[in-house]
C-alpha cells in the first residue's frame, strides 16, 4: 500500500474525445509537457463508432484564457471553427411573451460594479431605459450587430468582454490536431473492452480491442452520459434535477445563411415557447438553431411544430424540409465527480439545459482544477478529490439556482409549463431566500461568498432587473451621494455607447479582416433602446 501511495502521477488516460476530452487533454499536456521534468504522458482513447453530440456551440469569455493556455492562435481558431464573437444572451418572450418582451444578459459587468449602487437611481427611470442600456454599452452594440473589438486589437484582447459561438464538431477536430501534433497527446482510436481493477479499488488499466492494455495513474471519464468509468464501473449515483429544471430534450438543426454576407448576431438569442425555449446563434458560416423543451409538457411532435414555426418566421429555409437531430438528457449531476483515481468531466459529470451555456465552462473549470491541483503522488489524490468534489457540487447547485431564476421571475401563464415552473416546491431553498433578501437589497458579492463563483452578483442583477424585479432598499445617509455617483455613471455609459457605435466594426467585417478577405454588409439600424 505504501508503494501505491508513493507512486508518482505520470500517466493520465482520458476516455472519450469531443470537447470534454480534448480540452482536458490540451490543458494537462500544455501544463506538464511530457519531455520536461515532472512532465506527464497523456493518452486519449475514443471509440471509432461514437460520435460527439456537437451542439455545445456557445462559450463564456473564459474560453479565451483556455485557448491561450493551450497555445492556440485565436485567429486560427476563429477560421477553423467558423467561430464568431459572443457578447452575451438576449432573452425574448421570457417575462410576458409580448412582442417587445426582451432583455440582455451581457458579458460586461454593470458600470460601477461592485462598489456603486446604481439600481435605486435606475429604477426611477426604468420606464424610459432598460437596466442593461443604463449600465452597459454592450446591449446597444449587440443591437447593431457590432463586434467586441477591432481588427487591430491583439488576439484574445477586447474592447468589450466576449466569448464565442463555434462549430462544436470543428472545434473538437481542431483541438485533436493541436493536442496530437503540438502537445504530444497520444491518440488511440479503439474500443475499451474491459477495466482492470474492481469497483472497490483503483483502476490500473483499460483493456482495448486492438491496442491491448493501457495503464494509467489517473483516469478521466469523458464518455458522456454513458459515464463508463465513474457511473458504470464505480456506480457513483446521479442526482436528478428534473423537479427543478424541467427541460430534458432538444431538437437541433443547422441553418445556412440566405447570403454569404448576411450579418452575424453578436449574442445568443433565447426565445421562450410554450414548453421551453429556442436558441438561435450565428456562426460565420451558418446559424445553429434548436428547441429545448420538457417532455412532460410537450410531445415530440408538437415540439417539432414549434421549431418549424420559429424557422418559418426567422429564416428563409423551408421548415418542412428539415429533419432536426433529437437529443435527450437527464438534467442532473453526479453525487461525486472524483472517486479514487477516476474523475468525470463533461456530460459524464452532469448535464442540464444550455440556457446560459454552462456546459463548456464546466469542462474548462474541471480541466483547469485537475491540472492546477494535480497531485505529485497517489497519496495526495484523495485530498485533491475531496476539494474537487466540494467545488463542483457547489458549482452545479449554483448553476441550477441561476437557471431557475429565469423561470421563477417569468409572469407567463399561457401554459402549465410556465405556471408549474413558479411553484414553490420546484424552487431551490437558497434561491428562494435570496429572492426574499433582494426585495430590500441589491445583489452583491456578499451574497456569493466563494472566490470562484460560477455566476456573479452582476449576472443576477442583469436577469433580475431585465425581468422586472424591483428592489426597494432602506433609506441610507449616503443616498444623495449614491444617486449623484449613479447618474454620473449613467452619463459615462451613454458617452461610451455613442463612441463604440461609431468605432466598432460589424462582426462580418471583423471576421473578414481576420481571414484576410473583406466582407462588410451594411450595418442595420438599432432595434429598441
Amino acid at each position: 500500500m505504501d508503494n501505491l501511495d508513493n507512486q508518482g502521477i505520470r500517466n493520465i488516460v482520458i476516455v472519450g474525445g469531443g470537447s470534454a476530452g480534448w480540452i482536458t487533454a490540451g490543458v494537462l499536456a500544455s501544463s506538464y509537457p511530457a519531455q520536461s521534468e515532472g512532465g506527464i504522458h497523456v493518452t486519449l482513447i475514443e471509440s471509432p463508432d461514437v460520435s460527439t453530440i456537437g451542439v455545445g456551440e456557445g462559450t463564456w469569455p473564459t474560453m479565451r484564457a483556455t485557448l491561450r493556455r493551450i497555445g492556440l492562435s485565436e485567429n486560427d481558431f476563429l477560421q477553423a471553427c467558423s467561430a464568431s464573437p459572443k457578447q452575451g444572451t438576449c432573452f425574448r418572450g421570457w417575462v410576458s411573451g409580448a412582442a417587445d418582451d426582451r432583455y440582455y444578459h451581457p458579458f460586461s459587468v454593470p458600470a460601477g460594479y461592485p462598489g456603486a449602487s446604481v439600481v435605486p437611481a435606475w429604477q426611477e427611470h426604468r420606464d424610459r431605459i432598460s437596466f442593461t442600456n443604463a449600465v452597459s454599452a454592450q446591449g446597444r452594440v449587440c443591437d447593431r450587430l457590432l463586434a467586441p473589438k477591432q481588427a487591430a486589437t491583439p488576439e484574445y484582447a477586447h474592447v468589450l468582454n466576449y466569448g464565442y459561438h463555434l462549430d462544436a464538431g470543428k472545434f473538437a477536430e481542431l483541438l485533436k490536431t493541436h493536442c496530437t501534433e503540438k502537445l504530444n497527446v497520444h491518440h488511440v482510436l479503439d474500443h475499451v473492452t474491459g477495466i482492470e481493477g474492481t469497483p472497490d479499488e483503483d483502476i490500473r488499466a483499460l483493456n482495448t480491442a486492438k491496442h491491448g492494455r493501457l495503464a494509467g495513474d489517473l483516469f478521466i471519464d469523458c464518455t458522456g452520459q454513458a459515464a463508463l468509468l465513474l457511473g458504470r464501473h464505480y456506480g457513483v449515483g446521479y442526482l436528478d434535477q428534473d423537479h427543478v429544471l424541467f427541460n430534458d430534450r432538444a431538437l437541433a438543426v443547422q441553418v445556412p445563411y440566405a447570403d454569404p454576407s448576411s450579418p452575424i448576431q453578436s449574442q445568443t438569442n433565447s426565445t421562450a415557447q410554450d414548453a421551453g425555449w429556442v436558441w438561435d446563434i450565428g456562426l460565420s458560416s451558418r446559424r445553429g438553431i434548436g428547441y429545448v423543451y420538457s417532455g412532460r409538457h410537450s410531445s415530440d411532435e408538437h415540439a417539432l411544430e414549434v421549431l418549424r414555426a420559429y424557422l418559418k418566421q426567422n429564416t428563409q429555409i423551408d421548415p418542412q424540409a428539415i429533419e432536426p437531430r433529437q437529443l435527450r438528457f437527464r438534467p442532473g449531476y453526479r453525487e461525486r465527480f472524483w472517486h479514487r483515481n477516476c474523475v468525470a468531466v463533461g456530460m459524464a459529470a452532469g448535464f442540464i439545459e444550455p440556457l446560459e451555456a454552462s456546459a463548456l465552462v464546466m469542462i474548462e473549470l474541471a480541466a483547469g482544477q485537475i491540472a492546477d491541483e494535480l497531485p505529485a503522488t497517489r497519496r495526495g489524490m484523495d485530498i485533491c478529490a475531496a476539494r474537487f468534489n466540494d467545488a463542483f457540487g457547489y458549482r452545479w447547485q449554483r448553476i441550477i439556482d441561476f437557471l431557475k431564476l429565469h423561470y421563477v421571475l417569468s409572469r407567463r401563464s399561457d401554459s402549465a409549463y410556465w405556471i408549474e415552473n413558479r411553484q414553490s416546491d420546484s424552487i431551490p431553498d437558497r434561491l428562494e431566500q435570496l429572492l426574499e433578501l433582494w426585495q430590500y437589497q441589491v445583489p452583491s458579492p456578499r451574497d456569493f461568498p466563494r472566490i470562484d463563483e460560477i455566476f456573479s452578483a452582476a449576472s443576477y442583477q442583469y436577469v433580475l432587473y431585465g425581468m422586472g424585479f424591483e428592489t426597494r432598499p432602506r433609506a441610507r445617509a449616503s443616498a444623495l451621494t449614491d444617486q449623484e455617483q449613479a447618474h454620473q455613471l449613467f452619463r459615462d455609459v451613454e458617452q461610451l455607447s455613442r463612441r463604440l457605435l461609431r468605432q466598432l466594426p460589424d462582426n462580418r467585417s471583423l471576421l473578414g479582416e481576420i481571414a484576410g478577405s473583406a466582407s462588410a454588409p451594411a450595418v442595420p439600424a438599432a432595434i429598441g433602446q
